[in-house]
């Protein structure tokens, strides 16, 4: 599929042709090459390229009085230099050890650097499916299948707001370190990466280069000898321009770069690791006082040892060495373990009569947000890790379409709870999987209870853990629930849900006796019914003898017998 160019046609980083081609490192101009910035040039008719390669954006001889006595913080280094190159073209064309895809969380093709699958081919696209997606500002490591490269890292960008700049810009900055330590983990040693920021996130280019320059060249400080080369790629004419410009910057190639480069760096260059440092948020150790320690105040004789330990802890002495303001945060182990005790026997002891009830076990404290948080996650973490195709294959819960406002819709068959035949734990984690994609925005729940009366259901405990693992955004972004043909018996279950459990959620509950008045709510098209619970519509409505028991299994005999 590739074949390998000629050095002539490739300094300029654009073929002469339509072939796929193969583009060696050796056929790369590195930066730090001195007759790079005078011989070549580029080779696609861009007028913006007429001039050299590599061109001195930094002579500024009316700063030279400023710069007098002052330290550079990105200082001259050729061993570094060594390793960077700036190449226009995609960065798949290069016969290097990996290249980086900029993608979603999903790790989808449509949202991948164009081109990348197609040169790379179907196995690609396969095995990122079986990744589990990637977090923004994280990194994931397949192989290159048909590519030049041994390996392809993915790698997701984070979305761009003015608001949110500083976590945008660490965001980004860990993208590219996480490309790097990947690389690394992998006995790799040369990289191929293209720029990151997207433009459907809103990312300013300028900006995101200087975080991409200055991310690599701190990595690079500290692991020079695990990486032989870094190619930033660049695709567009402005994207080569900007990277020529800042290069200097962090890249100094001599000492006149690096004088001038100390008055035109950014005030905030990050910290080791090249992020964003934010005052507020340091960790501030304030130093002991250098005076003479002043002898504690003596405990009475006739104290018992614990008293004493609280006079000394309330001395003057001890005062001068602690941060009052860093104390209130400590909590006493013993203390703390205590009260959550207490918490956990007064819950206890509150919901006996919703156990005497046959309501299951509504005991223990509520959840804090951020155990909720992590209760949430550890959940997703393990079903991400999970095949879980049997429960799917229940068709208890599966995705609907969109309600009459545009939410999505998830269907829950209350029928196809079969308590006998399922694992709760599994199918907990197949709910929790199932929608997290949708508890992200508002959405819309239908259930069918058509002939669920007559399985076991699970009891109110059961539910209030489930809600409290799929968490408060579930409870927040939820629109309404729909039931279809409730029963009294239901109803009165939802009545203790709403006492018991979560008065919020369960409020939102709406009755519907008939397809037709679910139909107003969410159209006929964007849900699939089972044939059971059209029968008991049309039961309720009188065009069908017999009681709806006997409708669902004259169905169910029909539908077995006939092939289907």
């Amino acid at each position: 599929m590739y074949r390998t160019v000629a050095t002539a046609t490739t300094m300029g980083g654009v073929p002469t042709d339509n072939v796929d081609f193969v583009v060696t490192l050796d056929q790369v101009p590195r930066w730090s090459d001195a007759e790079s910035r005078s011989s070549l040039e580029y080779e696609n008719g861009d007028p913006s390229f007429s001039n050299s390669f590599f061109p001195d954006p930094l002579k500024s001889p009316e700063e030279e009085s400023s710069r007098n006595g002052m330290v550079s913080r990105f200082p001259l280094d050729h061993e570094i230099n060594s390793k960077i190159y700036l190449w226009r073209g995609q960065p798949w064309n290069l016969e290097v050890d990996a290249v980086v895809n900029s993608t979603n969380e999903n790790l989808e093709e449509a949202h991948s650097s164009p081109g990348l699958h197609a040169a790379a081919g179907p196995g690609l696209a396969e095995e990122c499916a079986t990744l589990g997606g990637c977090r923004t500002g994280m990194a994931k490591v397949t192989n290159a299948y048909d590519l030049p490269a041994r390996r392809v890292i993915h790698t997701v960008g984070p979305k761009y707001a003015v608001k949110y700049h500083t976590a945008a810009e660490n965001a980004l900055s860990h993208c590219y370190r996480s490309c790097l330590e990947l690389l690394i983990e992998n006995g790799l040693r040369s990289i191929a990466m293209g720029c990151i920021y997207t433009e459907a996130k809103n990312y300013p280019r300028e900006p995101a280069a200087h975080v991409a320059i200055r991310t690599v060249r701190r990595l690079l400080e500290k692991q020079k000898d695990e990486i032989t080369a870094v190619v930033f790629c660049t695709g567009t004419s402005s994207d080569t321009e900007i990277y020529k410009r800042l290069l200097p910057l962090y890249f100094p190639r001599d000492k006149h770069e690096e004088e001038v480069a100390i008055s035109k760096l950014p005030a905030d260059v990050g910290d080791e690791n090249g992020e964003t440092i934010i005052d507020e948020r340091k960790i501030r150790i304030k130093p002991l006082p250098k005076k003479a320690n002043p002898k504690p105040s003596e405990a009475p004789d006739e104290l018992p040892v614990s008293d004493v330990g609280l006079v000394r802890r309330n001395s003057s002495y001890l005062d001068t060495y602690l941060d009052p303001a860093f104390m209130s945060l400590i909590k006493d182990p013993d203390q703390r373990r205590q009260e959550q005790w207490e918490k956990t026997s007064q819950a206890q002891g509150g919901w006996n009569c919703a156990k005497l009830l046959g309501f299951g076990d509504l005991g223990g404290p509520p959840l804090s947000a951020a155990e909720e948080y992590s209760l949430h996650s550890r959940y997703i973490s393990k079903a991400n890790s999970l095949n879980l195709s049997e429960i799917a294959e229940m068709k208890i819960v599966y995705r609907g379409g969109v309600d009459s406002e545009g939410r999505p819709v998830m269907v829950v068959v209350g029928a196809h709870f079969l308590l006998r035949c399922l694992e709760l734990e599994r199918f907990v984690l197949y709910v929790v999987k199932e929608f997290e994609p949708l508890i992200q925005k508002p959405y819309t729940i239908v259930y069918l209870h058509s002939a669920a009366s007559l399985q076991i259901q699970p009891d109110l405990g059961w539910m209030r853990r489930l809600q409290q693992i799929l968490g408060r955004k579930h409870q927040r972004n939820l629109h309404a629930i729909y039931v279809l043909h409730p029963t009294f018996h239901l109803k009165a279950t939802i009545f203790a849900l709403q006492m018991f459990v979560d008065n919020v959620v369960w409020k939102k509950v709406v009755y519907v006796d008939r397809l037709l008045q679910l139909f107003r709510y969410v159209p006929r098209e964007q849900l699939t019914i089972p044939d059971f619970a059209r029968f008991r519509s049309e039961w309720w409505k009188g065009s069908y003898s017999g009681s709806p028991d006997e409708v669902r299994i004259s169905s169910t005999v029909d539908t077995k017998y006939s092939g289907k």
